[in-house]
């Protein structure tokens, strides 16, 4: 069993960087984004602070399973989406997915880590240097993820008669 779970976006990466970390660790990815506004009415509350409704996609709950599974025993569980707004909230999203769920297990650590390349040297110092989610990068993804939203629930409609 691994003490430490490493969550990247893709399959290609995870596999990379698993060859770099070694036995303690486990690498798996979230294959992109897991949650995201079901498309349907409602999912963003504009006159409720913007509150929004996330839903774990089909084809995300698999891996989530596994991610879930893989932290079942670890000490730590790193975060190591890209370096941007959507790898930011990516992260924000598996971790929240994990804690709606109740497959958090309480005493594990959670860290957010960053590389801007795929070398030993690059995925080793983030882990010697991890920090906690930005959350003013998550904000900012969600702020266009609701505007998105909006514009195109709205808008759609009107569109579509014309």
């Amino acid at each position: 069993m691994s003490r430490h779970v490493v969550v990247v976006e893709s399959p290609a990466k995870a596999k990379t960087i698993n060859k770099y970390l070694g036995g303690d660790y486990t690498v798996l990815a979230s294959f992109g984004h897991v949650r995201d506004l079901p498309s349907k009415d409602g999912s963003v509350e504009p006159d409720n602070d913007f509150a929004m409704h996330y839903e774990v996609d089909a084809d995300s709950k698999k891996q989530m399973g596994a991610i879930a599974s893989a932290i079942k025993n670890a000490d730590m569980l790193y975060l190591a989406t890209d370096p941007d707004r959507e790898g930011e909230a990516i992260s924000w999203h598996v971790l929240e997915a994990l804690k709606e769920s109740k497959k958090l297990p309480k005493d594990i650590g959670v860290k957010r880590i960053v590389f801007h390349e795929i070398t030993k040297k690059a995925v080793t110092h983030a882990i010697e240097h991890p920090r906690d989610i930005d959350m003013h990068l998550v904000n900012a993804q969600q702020a266009r993820r609701a505007l998105d939203y909006l514009v195109g629930f709205n808008l759609s409609p009107v569109l579509w008669r014309k």
